[in-house]
């Protein structure tokens, strides 16, 4: 029961020394999940308050279900602009249809979370590449970001995808500017990122808030033009099933699968960074992880909740301020459901521009500089894929930039994987070890010998290049070659297309008078291989331990001096 929940493992044994750290953490984070939660749910392009609903029922779910004991459940940036981006082009931003096909899209996300957990099917988010990953959240951060422009100079701009006209509109309605507005959106941001100078456990975004709500009440600046939240319903969620029989139901499949995928990566991509100081307090379970989220997201569908996943910001400060165990989620969550019941009337004066100021910061904190650079002076293909992948999404689109991104991920993996790394193997001088010629020297060659190394499994995405790159070796060794040794080291699984190639390249061999033997093979290939029969093509002595071992057995045979090998 343990594997399933994990809260059975560390509540029973709870310490009374981790209350302190619990109870700080926790209530920091849901401090600061206030504030961040309202201003989420106007990038999705929901009403604020939605934001609060989604900080509930998804981080205590995670914390019966999951198995990171500091990961902040709850709505994020990332998750929030591809909610945007999905459903803005189905339904009108703010309607009750909007809502409705957001909350759907969260239990639609839960399922298939759950579902890839259940299947044990986390290995899924390794086909989205770090390059293709970073280049499109840093355009969809300048996307989401410029998008609040419209809040921080109180104009208002057609929401768009290109943030060129977003800017250039901006400039046009430069005599339009409200700038006591622009003055409360620049105060805002230089609070969130100079307040950690002072403490790093100061919540910058409830500093912003309470000088953005003050000022603009007692000023009475809301009556000049500065644009607020207003009225914030009070009271939880009701429960109610999300509004499964829509016509656009079709619609938001591929949206749910890509946040599924991306929220998963983000969650567990934090949860590891956060878990190497824990490693003998608990195990992170990647496919649990899974059923975590995706129960938070179901559950919380229930509620009027939008997709959530962990949060990198919020999940530093609970390790940060000593949280040791999921009761700090609890208890931040406990303090939102305060907040629902009892101190919504407290943020009627507050400013949209100090709501587009977290955003922007948090949004912007998402654009990686170093690594592109370093890509630049390491791996210039990698870079290329991060360009494109930052072009596409900031040219075309966010959906468009998911769509191919995802899809140039599986290209280049799939483009890679059909040309692995080869190498010829030479003897090292007073040693057993055969080494790539074109990387040492001094390596002993023997002209009726090829030693062939093929760095990768055999299947019929790179069967041809195999085939290609042996055979121009075993060419260019001429009429002397008489044996070619496979280094199968690397080769850990052959399919019936590859079996069926190597048979021809022995059937071809052997009336050149050459042989073939496998030196290195693991046992489930040479399980394979035996299943085959594959003893009756090649004889019955043709795989041996080493390669040293395979020339022995050659030169054995040959009646040949075994000197050379010393």
């Amino acid at each position: 029961m343990k594997k399933f929940l994990p809260i059975l493992d560390w509540l029973p044994n709870y310490k009374k020394e981790y209350l302190s750290g619990d109870f700080s953490a926790g209530l920091t984070v849901g401090v600061m999940l206030i504030p961040q939660g309202m201003a989420y749910a106007m990038i999705a392009g929901l009403p604020p308050v939605y934001g609060l609903y989604a900080a509930i029922f998804p981080q205590l779910v995670y914390a019966i279900f999951g198995t990171s004991r500091q990961l902040a459940v709850g709505p994020v940036a990332m998750d929030s602009l591809l909610v945007a981006a999905g459903i803005s082009v189905i339904a009108q931003t703010g309607t009750e249809n909007y809502i409705a096909l957001a909350i759907l899209l969260a239990f639609m996300m839960g399922v298939i979370q759950l579902v890839l957990g259940i299947a044990r099917m986390g290995f899924l988010v390794n086909f989205l590449s770090k390059p293709v990953i970073n280049g499109f959240t840093s355009a969809a951060a300048l996307i989401i970001g410029v998008n609040q422009l419209k809040h921080l100079i109180g104009v208002d701009l057609l929401r768009n995808n290109n943030v060129f006209i977003i800017i250039y509109e901006a400039f046009q309605n430069w005599g339009n500017i409200h700038w006591i507005t622009v003055v409360i959106g620049i105060t805002s941001i230089i609070i969130l990122k100079n307040i950690k100078k002072i403490h790093k456990a100061i919540p910058g975004a409830l500093v912003a808030v309470i000088l953005g709500v003050v000022g603009v009440k007692y000023l009475s600046l809301y009556t000049m033009g500065v644009k607020i939240v207003g009225d914030v319903p009070k009271g939880l969620p009701s429960f109610a099933f999300p509004i499964i029989n829509t016509p656009h139901f079709n619609e938001l499949i591929p949206i749910a699968f890509t946040l599924a995928l991306i929220a998963f990566m983000e969650a567990i991509s934090v949860a590891k960074a956060i878990q190497v100081n824990h490693k003998n307090e608990y195990k992170l379970d990647p496919n649990q992880e899974l059923v975590g989220l995706g129960m938070g997201n179901i559950i919380g569908s229930f509620f009027s909740a939008f997709p959530t996943t962990g949060g990198f910001s919020r999940s530093a400060v609970n390790e940060q301020l000593g949280g040791k165990t999921n009761l700090a989620a609890i208890i931040s969550a406990s303090l939102v459901i305060l907040t629902l019941l009892f101190l919504t009337p407290l943020f009627y004066y507050l400013p949209n521009s100090v709501l587009a100021a977290i955003i922007m910061v948090a949004v912007f904190s998402l654009i990686d500089t170093k690594f592109p650079v370093l890509l630049w002076k390491t791996k210039k293909e990698d870079f290329l894929m991060l360009l494109i992948s930052f072009g596409v999404t900031l040219g075309l689109g966010i959906k468009e930039g998911i769509a191919i991104s995802v899809a140039m991920s599986l290209l280049a993996m799939i483009y890679r994987s059909t040309k692995p790394h080869f190498a010829v193997l030479g003897k090292m001088p007073d040693s057993k070890e055969f080494r790539n010629i074109k990387r040492f020297d001094n390596l002993t060659e023997f002209d009726d010998i090829l030693i062939f190394r093929y760095d990768a499994d055999l299947y019929f995405a790179n069967t041809s290049h195999f085939i290609e790159t042996i055979t121009k070796e075993i060419n260019s060794k001429g009429s002397k070659l008489k044996l070619v040794i496979l280094h199968g080291g690397s080769i850990s699984h052959i399919d019936s297309t590859a079996y069926q190639a190597i048979h021809e390249l022995i059937d071809d061999l052997k009336k050149r008078g050459i042989e073939l033997y496998f030196s290195y093979i693991i046992g489930p290939t040479r399980d394979f291989l035996e299943k085959m029969k594959f003893s009756k093509i090649v004889g019955k002595s043709y795989c041996y331990l080493d390669v040293d071992s395979a020339i022995e057995a050659y030169l054995s045979k040959s009646k040949r001096d075994a000197s050379i090998l010393l």
